[in-house]
């Protein structure tokens, strides 16, 4: 069997456990390359091995996986008898659920937590993620290019996102990173609004936060805009020239070795001198990956150290209760110290249909 990964020997390393056994979807993929819905990997310090059902071992048996990976034929039991005569198991907290974890404490297995080295190793992304996220946001924004001309008076949020997923479907994601969030006139003031019936009248704002998937891996970009200028919206273009300077200080002041609280005060003092950051509700963003929400977390409370290698959104935003919603997000990579942008397909300067 080939020598396994350096990751997975850093991992495993770093774990200080005997065996890791992992069970949750998205980490199987980040350990082996291969996705499937159900399965287990156990790690070791002499070797990595996907057990998978009949559903899926010709599939892996074919796939381009990590280094030192072995495929094997099975299902819970399979992966147990792996991990037999070892004592101490890495398990990922908190995404263990509590009746896996008991079972496998009266085998008398002790459980330790090794999301810790999981999540430092996930932190930093290799030149292929970078591609992949890369390909996910090219995507994203070309979908939502396509989408623009099909906006018309009378569409409600739903079929909008709807016409925005097939778009992103079309040019090869093989799904959304989360639910699409369309939100029309006043319902942009719900930061994560449920897309709904509501339906689009002349003049009204859109604010629409979307993203899709490249081998699992993920995009994040919001767009606001307007649907026709029905000159009442004064003060919705104030907020969102405040709101889009304040996305693009991010990116021109971040650099390595600040911390997720110094990137997001950079928005949020920004806003503040504005009279605006009472009106900032949610933290100016969060780490992605092969989940939409990872590490780092760039909010007021969060000392991460950014490094490059690191990928993360830019989502500042102002929200008025019942009036007002406008969120400019990109997903931002780290390199050579400094942040840049991998959305550079749609303009970010008030888009007026």
């Amino acid at each position: 069997m080939d020598m396994l990964a350096p990751n997975l020997q850093i991992i495993y390393q770093n774990s200080r456990a005997d065996a890791l056994f992992i069970e949750q979807d998205f980490l199987r993929r980040y350990l082996t390359g291969f996705y499937s819905t159900d399965g287990y990997v156990v790690l070791t310090a002499e070797k990595c091995v996907l057990v998978v059902d009949s559903r899926y071992i010709e599939a892996a048996r074919k796939a381009h996986l990590a280094e030192g990976v072995e495929v094997r034929e099975g299902s819970y039991t399979a992966a147990l008898e792996l991990i037999k005569g070892y004592k101490r198991i890495g398990v990922p907290y908190p995404f263990i659920n509590l009746s896996r974890a008991e079972t496998l404490k009266k085998e008398g297995l002790e459980l330790v937590d090794c999301m810790e080295t999981l999540k430092c190793a996930m932190l930093t992304k290799t030149d292929r993620e970078l591609a992949l996220i890369a390909r996910a946001c090219d995507i994203a924004e070309d979908a939502f290019l396509r989408l623009l001309p099909q906006i018309k008076e009378g569409i409600c949020e739903r079929e909008t996102a709807a016409l925005l997923e097939y778009e992103m479907r079309a040019l090869g994601a093989e799904g959304v990173s989360f639910d699409t969030i369309v939100a029309f006139g006043a319902n942009g003031s719900v930061p994560h609004h449920e897309t709904g019936e509501t339906r689009l009248r002349f003049g009204d704002a859109v604010l629409i936060d979307f993203g899709c998937k490249t081998q699992g891996y993920c995009s994040d970009c919001t767009r606001t805009f307007l649907f026709g200028d029905d000159k009442k919206h004064e003060k919705f273009k104030e907020i969102y020239a405040h709101v889009l300077a304040a996305h693009t200080l991010v990116q021109e002041r971040v650099t390595a070795g600040m911390t997720g609280h110094d990137a997001d005060a950079i928005a949020r003092n920004y806003l503040k001198e504005h009279g605006l950051d009472k009106y900032f509700t949610h933290s100016l963003g969060h780490g992605i990956g092969l989940q939409i929400h990872e590490y780092p977390l760039l909010s007021p409370r969060k000392e991460e150290i950014l490094q490059d290698g690191m990928v993360f959104s830019d989502e500042p935003g102002v929200y008025i209760a019942g009036e007002i919603g406008v969120r400019i997000e990109d997903s931002l990579y780290m390199k050579g110290g400094k942040a840049h942008t991998f959305m550079k397909k749609t303009q970010k300067n008030l888009i007026i249909l």
